[in-house]
Protein backbone atom coordinates (compact mmCIF):
# COMPACT_ATOMS: atom_id res chain seq x y z
CA UNK A 1 0.00 0.00 0.00
CA UNK A 2 2.83 2.34 0.90
CA UNK A 3 4.50 1.64 -2.46
CA UNK A 4 1.27 2.37 -4.32
CA UNK A 5 0.93 5.71 -2.56
CA UNK A 6 4.59 6.48 -3.30
CA UNK A 7 4.32 5.66 -7.01
CA UNK A 8 1.03 7.54 -7.36
CA UNK A 9 2.59 10.58 -5.72
CA UNK A 10 5.68 10.33 -7.90
CA UNK A 11 3.52 10.03 -11.02
CA UNK A 12 1.54 13.10 -9.98
CA UNK A 13 4.76 15.06 -9.48
CA UNK A 14 6.05 14.05 -12.93
CA UNK A 15 2.75 14.99 -14.57
CA UNK A 16 2.68 18.30 -12.71
CA UNK A 17 6.29 19.04 -13.66
CA UNK A 18 5.66 18.20 -17.33
CA UNK A 19 2.52 20.37 -17.33
CA UNK A 20 4.45 23.26 -15.76
CA UNK A 21 7.25 23.00 -18.30
CA UNK A 22 4.79 22.98 -21.20
CA UNK A 23 3.18 26.14 -19.88
CA UNK A 24 6.25 28.20 -19.09
CA UNK A 25 5.28 31.85 -19.17
CA UNK A 26 7.96 34.39 -19.94
CA UNK A 27 7.59 37.46 -17.81
CA UNK A 28 6.06 39.96 -20.26
CA UNK A 29 8.23 42.97 -21.03
CA UNK A 30 6.07 46.07 -21.18
CA UNK A 31 8.58 47.99 -23.32
CA UNK A 32 8.20 45.32 -26.02
CA UNK A 33 4.41 45.51 -25.91
CA UNK A 34 4.15 41.86 -24.89
CA UNK A 35 0.64 40.58 -24.21
CA UNK A 36 0.63 36.82 -24.74
CA UNK A 37 -2.46 35.27 -26.34
CA UNK A 38 -3.65 32.39 -24.14
CA UNK A 39 -7.00 31.36 -25.64
CA UNK A 40 -6.74 28.11 -27.65
CA UNK A 41 -10.05 28.71 -29.43
CA UNK A 42 -8.83 32.05 -30.76
CA UNK A 43 -5.52 30.46 -31.82
CA UNK A 44 -7.40 27.79 -33.78
CA UNK A 45 -9.58 30.44 -35.43
CA UNK A 46 -6.50 32.39 -36.51
CA UNK A 47 -4.90 29.32 -38.08
CA UNK A 48 -8.15 28.43 -39.87
CA UNK A 49 -8.45 31.97 -41.23
CA UNK A 50 -4.97 31.82 -42.79
CA UNK A 51 -6.00 28.85 -44.98
CA UNK A 52 -2.46 27.54 -45.31
CA UNK A 53 -1.39 25.83 -48.53
CA UNK A 54 1.46 23.37 -49.06
CA UNK A 55 4.71 25.20 -49.77
CA UNK A 56 3.62 28.55 -48.31
CA UNK A 57 6.31 30.74 -46.78
CA UNK A 58 4.78 31.98 -43.53
CA UNK A 59 6.39 34.69 -41.43
CA UNK A 60 5.20 35.00 -37.85
CA UNK A 61 5.84 38.39 -36.27
CA UNK A 62 6.78 38.08 -32.59
CA UNK A 63 6.14 34.37 -31.89
CA UNK A 64 6.95 34.96 -28.20
CA UNK A 65 6.30 31.77 -26.25
CA UNK A 66 5.09 29.91 -29.34
CA UNK A 67 1.37 29.81 -28.58
CA UNK A 68 0.49 30.30 -32.24
CA UNK A 69 3.73 28.77 -33.52
CA UNK A 70 2.82 25.33 -32.17
CA UNK A 71 -0.27 25.32 -34.39
CA UNK A 72 1.76 26.34 -37.45
CA UNK A 73 4.96 24.34 -37.17
CA UNK A 74 3.46 20.98 -38.19
CA UNK A 75 1.81 22.40 -41.31
CA UNK A 76 3.45 21.70 -44.72
CA UNK A 77 4.87 25.23 -44.91
CA UNK A 78 8.17 27.05 -44.49
CA UNK A 79 7.80 28.81 -41.12
CA UNK A 80 9.93 31.82 -40.20
CA UNK A 81 9.69 33.67 -36.90
CA UNK A 82 10.90 37.25 -36.38
CA UNK A 83 11.54 37.82 -32.68
CA UNK A 84 13.45 40.59 -30.88
CA UNK A 85 13.29 39.07 -27.36
CA UNK A 86 16.37 36.92 -26.75
CA UNK A 87 14.59 34.95 -24.00
CA UNK A 88 11.89 33.97 -26.47
CA UNK A 89 14.49 33.00 -29.07
CA UNK A 90 16.01 30.48 -26.66
CA UNK A 91 12.61 29.08 -25.69
CA UNK A 92 11.47 28.77 -29.31
CA UNK A 93 14.68 27.02 -30.34
CA UNK A 94 14.22 24.49 -27.56
CA UNK A 95 10.56 23.88 -28.38
CA UNK A 96 10.58 23.78 -32.17
CA UNK A 97 14.14 23.21 -33.34
CA UNK A 98 14.48 22.99 -37.12
CA UNK A 99 10.73 23.29 -37.67
CA UNK A 100 11.08 27.04 -37.16
CA UNK A 101 13.63 29.34 -38.77
CA UNK A 102 14.28 32.20 -36.39
CA UNK A 103 15.38 35.75 -37.19
CA UNK A 104 16.59 37.57 -34.08
CA UNK A 105 15.89 41.17 -35.13
CA UNK A 106 13.51 44.05 -34.74
CA UNK A 107 10.82 43.29 -37.31
CA UNK A 108 11.19 46.72 -38.92
CA UNK A 109 14.84 45.94 -39.73
CA UNK A 110 13.96 42.78 -41.67
CA UNK A 111 13.98 42.97 -45.47
CA UNK A 112 10.87 41.20 -46.77
CA UNK A 113 12.13 41.44 -50.32
CA UNK A 114 15.18 39.36 -49.44
CA UNK A 115 13.05 36.72 -47.70
CA UNK A 116 10.68 36.47 -50.65
CA UNK A 117 13.57 36.30 -53.12
CA UNK A 118 15.42 33.64 -51.10
CA UNK A 119 12.31 31.45 -51.00
CA UNK A 120 11.29 32.27 -54.58
CA UNK A 121 7.72 33.23 -53.68
CA UNK A 122 5.63 35.86 -51.97
CA UNK A 123 5.44 35.62 -48.20
CA UNK A 124 2.41 35.31 -45.95
CA UNK A 125 2.40 37.21 -42.66
CA UNK A 126 0.75 36.35 -39.35
CA UNK A 127 1.15 37.67 -35.84
CA UNK A 128 -0.10 39.16 -32.62
CA UNK A 129 1.82 42.38 -33.17
CA UNK A 130 2.89 44.94 -30.53
CA UNK A 131 0.14 47.54 -30.58
CA UNK A 132 2.50 50.48 -30.15
CA UNK A 133 4.16 49.45 -33.45
CA UNK A 134 0.99 48.83 -35.45
CA UNK A 135 1.34 51.78 -37.83
CA UNK A 136 5.05 51.18 -38.35
CA UNK A 137 4.51 47.48 -39.09
CA UNK A 138 1.70 48.23 -41.53
CA UNK A 139 3.84 50.72 -43.42
CA UNK A 140 6.69 48.18 -43.39
CA UNK A 141 4.30 45.82 -45.17
CA UNK A 142 2.99 48.48 -47.55
CA UNK A 143 6.56 49.36 -48.54
CA UNK A 144 7.05 45.72 -49.60
CA UNK A 145 3.58 45.16 -51.04
CA UNK A 146 4.93 43.37 -54.13
CA UNK A 147 6.52 40.70 -51.90
CA UNK A 148 3.51 39.99 -49.66
CA UNK A 149 0.57 37.78 -50.54
CA UNK A 150 -1.51 38.44 -47.44
CA UNK A 151 -1.36 39.13 -43.71
CA UNK A 152 -3.51 38.06 -40.77
CA UNK A 153 -2.77 40.28 -37.80
CA UNK A 154 -4.07 40.84 -34.29
CA UNK A 155 -4.49 44.58 -33.72
CA UNK A 156 -6.25 46.82 -31.25
CA UNK A 157 -10.00 46.81 -31.93
CA UNK A 158 -10.16 50.59 -32.35
CA UNK A 159 -7.35 50.43 -34.91
CA UNK A 160 -9.16 47.64 -36.79
CA UNK A 161 -12.17 49.94 -37.15
CA UNK A 162 -9.90 52.66 -38.56
CA UNK A 163 -8.43 50.31 -41.16
CA UNK A 164 -11.79 49.54 -42.74
CA UNK A 165 -13.48 52.91 -42.11
CA UNK A 166 -15.20 54.65 -45.06
CA UNK A 167 -14.87 58.38 -45.85
CA UNK A 168 -16.73 60.92 -43.70
CA UNK A 169 -16.29 58.69 -40.67
CA UNK A 170 -14.54 59.74 -37.46
CA UNK A 171 -12.22 56.70 -37.66
CA UNK A 172 -11.23 57.47 -41.26
CA UNK A 173 -7.65 58.65 -41.75
CA UNK A 174 -4.23 58.00 -43.26
CA UNK A 175 -4.17 54.34 -42.20
CA UNK A 176 -7.60 53.83 -43.78
CA UNK A 177 -6.46 55.29 -47.10
CA UNK A 178 -3.16 53.41 -47.33
CA UNK A 179 -4.70 50.12 -46.18
CA UNK A 180 -7.43 50.37 -48.79
CA UNK A 181 -4.95 51.50 -51.46
CA UNK A 182 -2.60 48.53 -51.01
CA UNK A 183 -4.97 45.80 -49.82
CA UNK A 184 -8.44 44.36 -49.61
CA UNK A 185 -8.99 44.46 -45.86
CA UNK A 186 -11.58 42.85 -43.59
CA UNK A 187 -12.07 42.48 -39.87
CA UNK A 188 -12.48 38.76 -39.18
CA UNK A 189 -13.48 38.70 -35.52
CA UNK A 190 -13.19 40.58 -32.27
CA UNK A 191 -11.02 39.23 -29.41
CA UNK A 192 -11.70 39.97 -25.75
CA UNK A 193 -8.94 41.48 -23.60
CA UNK A 194 -9.49 38.50 -21.27
CA UNK A 195 -7.76 36.22 -23.80
CA UNK A 196 -4.33 37.72 -23.05
CA UNK A 197 -1.73 37.68 -20.31
CA UNK A 198 -1.28 40.25 -18.98
CA UNK A 199 -4.75 41.54 -19.74
CA UNK A 200 -4.51 44.74 -21.81
CA UNK A 201 -6.82 47.69 -21.30
CA UNK A 202 -8.38 47.31 -24.74
CA UNK A 203 -10.09 44.64 -26.83
CA UNK A 204 -8.49 43.37 -30.01
CA UNK A 205 -9.48 42.12 -33.44
CA UNK A 206 -8.02 39.81 -36.06
CA UNK A 207 -7.76 41.50 -39.45
CA UNK A 208 -6.95 40.02 -42.86
CA UNK A 209 -5.10 42.03 -45.50
CA UNK A 210 -5.09 40.64 -49.04
CA UNK A 211 -2.42 42.56 -50.95
CA UNK A 212 -3.30 43.69 -54.44
CA UNK A 213 -1.56 42.16 -57.43
CA UNK A 214 -1.40 45.56 -59.09
CA UNK A 215 -1.87 49.10 -57.81
CA UNK A 216 -4.05 51.69 -59.56
CA UNK A 217 -2.31 53.66 -62.28
CA UNK A 218 -0.79 56.65 -60.50
CA UNK A 219 2.41 58.16 -59.16
CA UNK A 220 2.59 56.11 -55.93
CA UNK A 221 5.10 58.44 -54.25
CA UNK A 222 3.01 61.52 -55.06
CA UNK A 223 -0.17 59.76 -53.89
CA UNK A 224 1.40 59.02 -50.51
CA UNK A 225 2.73 62.57 -50.19
CA UNK A 226 -0.68 64.08 -50.93
CA UNK A 227 -2.50 61.83 -48.45
CA UNK A 228 0.06 62.51 -45.71
CA UNK A 229 0.16 66.28 -46.31
CA UNK A 230 -3.59 66.78 -46.46
CA UNK A 231 -4.39 64.59 -43.46
CA UNK A 232 -1.63 66.41 -41.60
CA UNK A 233 -4.06 69.32 -41.71
CA UNK A 234 -7.27 67.32 -41.77
CA UNK A 235 -9.39 70.16 -40.34
CA UNK A 236 -8.34 72.40 -43.23
CA UNK A 237 -9.20 72.23 -46.91
CA UNK A 238 -7.30 70.24 -49.50
CA UNK A 239 -5.97 73.51 -50.87
CA UNK A 240 -4.28 74.32 -47.57
CA UNK A 241 -2.80 70.84 -47.34
CA UNK A 242 -1.40 71.05 -50.85
CA UNK A 243 0.04 74.49 -50.19
CA UNK A 244 2.02 72.90 -47.33
CA UNK A 245 3.64 70.72 -50.02
CA UNK A 246 4.87 73.83 -51.82
CA UNK A 247 2.18 74.25 -54.45
CA UNK A 248 1.46 77.92 -55.24
CA UNK A 249 -2.06 79.27 -55.48
CA UNK A 250 -1.43 80.05 -59.17
CA UNK A 251 -0.64 76.37 -59.82
CA UNK A 252 -3.59 75.05 -57.82
CA UNK A 253 -5.95 77.34 -59.73
CA UNK A 254 -5.26 75.22 -62.82
CA UNK A 255 -6.45 71.96 -61.25
CA UNK A 256 -9.89 70.66 -62.16
CA UNK A 257 -10.73 69.40 -58.69
CA UNK A 258 -12.77 70.79 -55.79
CA UNK A 259 -10.05 71.83 -53.37
CA UNK A 260 -12.51 73.25 -50.84
CA UNK A 261 -13.18 69.72 -49.58
CA UNK A 262 -11.49 68.29 -46.50
CA UNK A 263 -9.36 65.14 -46.78
CA UNK A 264 -11.75 62.95 -44.75
CA UNK A 265 -14.39 63.51 -47.46
CA UNK A 266 -12.29 61.76 -50.14
CA UNK A 267 -12.14 58.03 -50.80
CA UNK A 268 -9.20 56.27 -52.44
CA UNK A 269 -10.60 56.84 -55.94
CA UNK A 270 -10.88 60.58 -55.38
CA UNK A 271 -7.35 60.76 -53.99
CA UNK A 272 -6.20 58.92 -57.10
CA UNK A 273 -7.98 61.46 -59.29
CA UNK A 274 -6.37 64.32 -57.35
CA UNK A 275 -2.96 62.66 -57.67
CA UNK A 276 -3.28 62.22 -61.42
CA UNK A 277 -4.39 65.83 -61.82
CA UNK A 278 -1.40 67.10 -59.87
CA UNK A 279 0.93 64.75 -61.73
CA UNK A 280 -0.17 66.31 -65.02
CA UNK A 281 0.32 69.77 -63.55
CA UNK A 282 3.78 68.85 -62.35
CA UNK A 283 4.73 67.71 -65.84
CA UNK A 284 3.32 70.87 -67.39
CA UNK A 285 5.04 73.31 -65.06
CA UNK A 286 8.32 71.39 -64.86
CA UNK A 287 8.56 71.18 -68.66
Amino acid sequence: MFLNIFWNSLTAIVILTRHSLENIVLKPIKALGQNFLRDENILHKIVESINLQTGDVVIEIGPGQGALTKHLCDKPVKLIGIEVDERAIQLLQERFGEKLELIHHDVLDVNLGELASRNNRKVRIVGNIPYYLTSEILFWLFNSWTEVNDAVLMVQFEVAKRLIAPPKNKEYGILSIFTQFYTECEMLFKVSRNCFFPKPEVDSAVVRFKFKEQLPDCDEKLFRSIVSATFGQRRKTLRNGLKSMGYDESVLDHISFNLTKRPEELGVEEFLLLTNNLSKLNSKFIS
